[in-house]
């Protein structure tokens, strides 16, 4: 009787709180119909904002992918003075505002901030631009790749690595075809979770993109400035693209294991 009052109560929970939103979401967008819905998505700040989010989010997800990868490798093979306050600092993002770190942003290469003029001087413009986006997003998506490698790289053991070494093999050879291999399932699911995180985005990047429609308005503040602008059903069907590509990136993550499932009942 427990072990049943516990899944209803399981499911309960997911369907009010996760289930529920994205209906809801969904059904306002389509409340007009679907045409209705299509057409707000030939607006040109709202296509504009659609195309900043993905290279916001290919960039972010390539420099942090490699910069996971690395990471990761190093906390898991080495033992080195300072490990300890390098894992702290990986989580950092995970536990402070996002709106704290636009701020830091701001102050670090806004107009009054510490290299905001040195950087007008030579027309390089971070805060209130692309650049500025991209490092935001960075900060908040930084540890998932390391995280989610960390564990399984620590497990591998050193073994084949080493073996490799000794064959002659160099650093690039080794990460690549023995190191990588053994932790793939776990690498994609940092890039999936990354890339989910860098879509919806919304605390840093809106203190340091300065709101410009069609230039620095990613799919988030774009939804917002919809809504505020008495647009719900605009607003609405943009936020339930992004909500289709986030979860896209999330049901992607369970693709592997799916896959070993059909193999193993066809086996």
């Amino acid at each position: 009787m427990m072990r049943y009052g516990l899944w209803v109560a399981t499911w309960l929970f997911i369907l009010v709180v996760l289930v529920a939103p994205p209906a809801m979401v969904l059904s306002e967008a389509l409340k007009d119909g679907l045409g209705a819905a299509l057409a707000t998505l030939s607006d040109p700040d709202g296509q504009s904002a659609i195309w900043l989010t993905l290279r916001v989010t290919v960039v972010s997800v390539a420099i942090n992918t490699l910069f996971g990868v690395l990471a990761a490798w190093l906390l898991a093979c080495f033992r080195f003075r300072g490990r300890q306050a390098l894992l702290v600092l990986l989580e950092l993002p995970l536990s402070i505002s996002p709106v704290v770190s636009g701020l830091v942003w701001l102050l670090l290469f806004g107009a009054q901030g510490w290299f905001g003029p040195l950087l007008e001087r030579w027309n390089i413009h971070i805060a209130f631009a692309v650049p500025g986006i991209i490092l935001a997003t960075l900060f908040v998506t930084l540890p998932y790749v390391v995280r989610t490698l960390l564990p399984v790289m620590e497990l591998q053991g050193r073994h084949a690595e080493e073996a490799a070494v000794l064959a002659g093999a160099n650093f690039w050879q080794v990460l690549w075809h023995v190191t990588l291999p053994g932790v793939r399932g776990a690498l994609l699911s940092g890039v999936l979770l990354t890339t989910a995180r860098s879509l919806g985005e919304f605390g840093a990047v809106s203190v340091v993109s300065g709101h410009i429609p069609g230039e620095t308005e990613t799919m988030p503040l774009h939804i917002e400035n919809l809504y505020n602008g008495y647009q719900s059903v605009a607003a609405f069907t943009m936020a339930a693209l992004l909500g289709v590509m986030a979860m896209g990136a999330v049901l992607l993550r369970s693709a592997p294991e799916w896959i070993a499932r059909l193999r193993e009942k066809k086996a």
